[in-house]
Order: C-alpha cells, then sequence, then structure tokens
C-alpha cells in the first residue's frame, strides 16, 4: 500500500512540474495609441412649405 501512495505522490510531483507559467513582463518601449480620426458632421433642415412662407414674409423672425 504504501508503494502505490508513493507511486501516486511521485507521479503528483513529476505533474505539477510540468505545468505552464505565464509571465507578465512590461514592455521596453511606451504603448503608442495613433487617433488621427476625422470626424464629419452634417446638419440638414428641411423646412415645410408653410414655414418657408413664413419666414420669407418675417425675415425679422430670426
Amino acid at each position: 500500500m504504501s508503494r502505490a501512495l508513493t507511486l501516486a505522490i511521485g507521479t503528483a510531483v513529476i505533474a505539477a512540474a510540468c505545468t505552464p507559467t505565464v509571465k507578465i513582463e512590461a514592455p521596453d518601449k511606451p504603448i503608442e495609441i495613433n487617433l488621427n480620426v476625422t470626424i464629419t458632421q452634417e446638419v440638414r433642415v428641411r423646412l415645410d412649405q408653410d414655414v418657408e412662407d413664413l419666414i420669407s414674409e418675417n425675415p425679422d423672425l430670426f
């Protein structure tokens, strides 16, 4: 029984020794993020004919 226990413990130790390790290291150079973004905004206003007529009749409203 002790031989089986020794064999099981030895197998567990060998299996634990083979587990992969992950190392996290900081990079040598700083991380560069390029944010050359062009934002174009277009606003379209469509007026009904009645509103256009009202504005043309009363140019001092705005």
